[in-house]
């Protein structure tokens, strides 16, 4: 029964570990979608 529960327990933490990194990925994605359009924006100014 320990090991099931432990077992249970691991797989709960990497399911969290891949919605963490997928959560991470897409606000690295999002500001870097943002320093891409000001830097646009930065040269249809000059």
């Amino acid at each position: 029964m320990k090991k099931l529960i432990a077992l249970v327990a691991l797989g709960c933490a990497v399911l969290a570990g891949c919605n963490t990194m997928a959560g991470m990925g897409k606000d690295i994605q999002s500001g870097g979608q943002k320093l891409e359009s000001a830097a646009d924006n930065t040269k249809q100014k000059m």
